[in-house]
């Protein structure tokens, strides 16, 4: 049965190049259309993963499939040694699912859903080395969440939910795995392939119709820490005379998603406007510390276990969120929304492959209601390109690297609800 889990949440999981740290900005096309502004909103299935009391708003039964497709425009490392690499793994591929329906003679709505989370990635090829090697330094880390919710009606007023589930992690890393020296400088490349993580989440929501056009929102969501365990580590002793030694039984801990709290509020306008704000407290600072590596049974007994702590040390981050909906008819409704949260990797921990150091997000889109039954939704995020300028001391690029990032986004969905 774990195994069945598993693929089945792997299929969910590409690599993303997150927005806000590793967390996408939204989930399914509305929400992600509106920037994020969406636990006040929260009215299709990807409340599961916004706000479980917005599922309320579901009356019969709805299912949605989305997909995105990222395109990224600028990843680049350069440094010391002539490296301006951008990363070759330009596009990557997301998607998610949702079904949830009333249940008859309650004032109760439920649901299942499975959602892309959100992850990091990179791959650049061919970088030159400070060991006179020309390598590859690669990392690819994917979350995806299996997640079954509830949401009721407390009263006229008041909507309360939950949702709880399965949250999938893998991960796999490349760091200049094919360059092996001893003198004068010793240095060991390594690979870690098929390390994951299966772990429980959950999220609890409450929305509360103020005035008939005024709806108010707050979330909790709590941290999910993410070991990876199951892994296999390959150690490059070549320039050592000992070959390439295999680790079998290889862990990562220190990786989590953060616990959060969010608060919204959604203002319809008039009959054509809505207006939506939210802002959500992420607690980056507790959920990445430090990535602890751990690799013992090597294929060679004589070498010894190896354990090794690398710094993130993450501030915490408070995002803002705007996003507008206008019914231009009765069947087009145009969105769009933007997103802020200061990036909250430091300087001197930053990580090329783990660029999730956007600041400025901005989308728009359209949904086009193609009968009563079925309506589908597409559009474009923007994340603003962002520079930064580091020196990370346990990474081999000496002083003064820089990390460029730039993204678009195509986000689609479809709809029916009957």
């Amino acid at each position: 049965m774990k195994k069945i889990i598993i693929c089945s949440l792997g299929l969910f999981a590409g690599a993303s190049h997150a927005t806000n740290g590793i967390n996408l900005i939204g989930f399914g096309a509305e929400s992600t259309l509106m920037a994020g502004a969406d636990i006040a909103v929260a009215r299709d299935t990807s409340a599961l993963n916004t706000n479980p009391a917005g599922l309320t708003q579901i009356d019969s039964k709805r299912f949605d499939l989305y997909g995105s497709l990222l395109r990224i425009t600028d990843l680049s490392h350069e440094d010391q040694f002539g490296n301006d690499r951008h990363a070759s793994n330009l596009y990557t591929g997301l998607g998610g699912m949702g079904y949830a329906q009333k249940i008859e003679n309650t004032p109760c709505t439920a649901g299942l859903g499975l959602f892309a989370q959100g992850g990091s990635g990179g791959v650049f090829e061919n970088l030159q080395t400070a060991f006179g090697t020309e390598d590859e330094y690669s990392g690819l880390f994917a979350v995806a969440k299996l997640t079954a919710g509830l949401g009721c009606k407390v009263n006229d007023k008041w909507s309360v939910g939950g949702s709880f589930g399965l949250v999938y992690a893998q991960a796999e890393q490349k760091i200049f795995a094919d360059t092996s020296t001893s003198a004068p400088q010793t240095f060991n490349g390594i690979e870690i392939e098929d390390a994951s993580s299966l772990r429980t989440s959950f999220k609890l929501g409450i929305q509360y119709q103020a005035t008939p056009k005024l709806t108010l929102a707050a979330t909790y969501t709590g941290k999910t820490e993410l070991p990876l365990t199951d892994g296999q580590l390959k150690l490059n002793m070549t320039g050592a005379g000992l070959g390439v030694v295999k680790y079998d039984d290889v862990t990562l801990k220190g990786l989590a998603l953060p616990e959060e709290i969010g608060v919204g509020a959604a203002y319809q306008m008039n009959n054509k406007l809505l207006l939506s704000l939210k802002i959500n407290w992420i607690n980056w600072s507790d959920a990445m510390k430090n990535n602890v590596l751990s690799a013992s049974n090597p294929s060679n007994p004589a070498l010894p276990d190896i354990n090794s702590t690398s710094t993130m040390n993450w501030n915490n981050q408070l995002v803002f969120a705007t996003g507008m909906a206008y019914r231009y008819s009765d069947k087009t409704t145009l969105y769009a929304g933007y997103n802020y949260g200061k990036n909250p990797i430091p300087k001197e921990h930053i990580n090329p492959v783990v660029a999730g150091i956007f600041d400025h997000h901005l989308t728009f889109g359209g949904s086009y209601q193609l009968n009563k039954e079925w309506t589908f939704y597409s559009g474009i995020e923007y994340d603003f390109r962002k520079k930064v300028d580091y020196t990370n001391p346990e990474l081999p690029f000496g002083n003064d690297a820089q990390l460029r990032n730039e993204a678009i986004w195509l986000h689609m969905m479809v709809s029916r609800q009957w």
